[in-house]
């Protein structure tokens, strides 16, 4: 299991993950530094996103696909076009990205989906991320914290901003080396 986050993104004001989505100025405020992958320890360069960004600004958009491992949803689409993030595509990537233990959704923060559209154009694999745990409510974090090891009192999945993953047809050894 491979956790990517945007550790160290945290929002700092008051908006939520949604509204940053819509407003692209107050996003690009914040500056788009990729995260560190948590468990990779590993940094995506910025000259590498803006790479990411400016390949899909001239192909029209970022897609995405997300497979949730636990219920089997999917959302395969655009969230990102026309120089802004879409609405409309979270409120998909959200339900897919729900806790599968409470069904709660939460806003899924738009950096950790650049990540991840960053990370499959790196290692050539469009082929779409297994979900394994997204958004995690405060009552399922702490119980995966009672039950196990590894799991942060104040976890990033807690705000939208962690997912755990799979690329299927990808190794984990060229995951880390992208």
């Amino acid at each position: 299991m491979t956790m990517f986050s945007a550790d160290g993104l945290m929002m700092r004001n008051e908006k939520t993950a949604e509204q940053v989505a819509a407003d692209r100025r107050g996003f690009l405020r914040f500056g788009l530094t990729a995260g560190a992958v948590a468990t990779l320890g590993l940094m995506l360069p910025g000259t590498a996103l803006a790479q990411a960004q400016q390949a899909a600004a001239s192909m029209g958009g970022r897609d995405i696909k997300l497979r949730n491992q636990h219920t089997g949803e999917v959302f395969r689409g655009t969230y990102w076009a026309g120089g802004r993030y879409l609405p409309d595509a979270f409120s998909g990537i959200k339900s897919v990205m729900r806790d599968h233990r409470t069904g709660e959704r939460f806003p899924i923060d738009p950096r950790l989906m650049d990540i991840l559209y960053v990370l499959q154009n790196r290692v050539d694999n469009l082929g779409g991320f297994e979900v394994l745990s997204g958004y995690r409510s405060p009552k399922s974090n702490a119980m995966l914290r009672r039950h196990g090891e590894g799991v942060a009192k104040n976890s990033l999945h807690m705000s939208g901003q962690a997912a755990d993953i799979k690329l299927p047809g990808t190794s984990l050894a060229h995951v880390k080396k992208a």
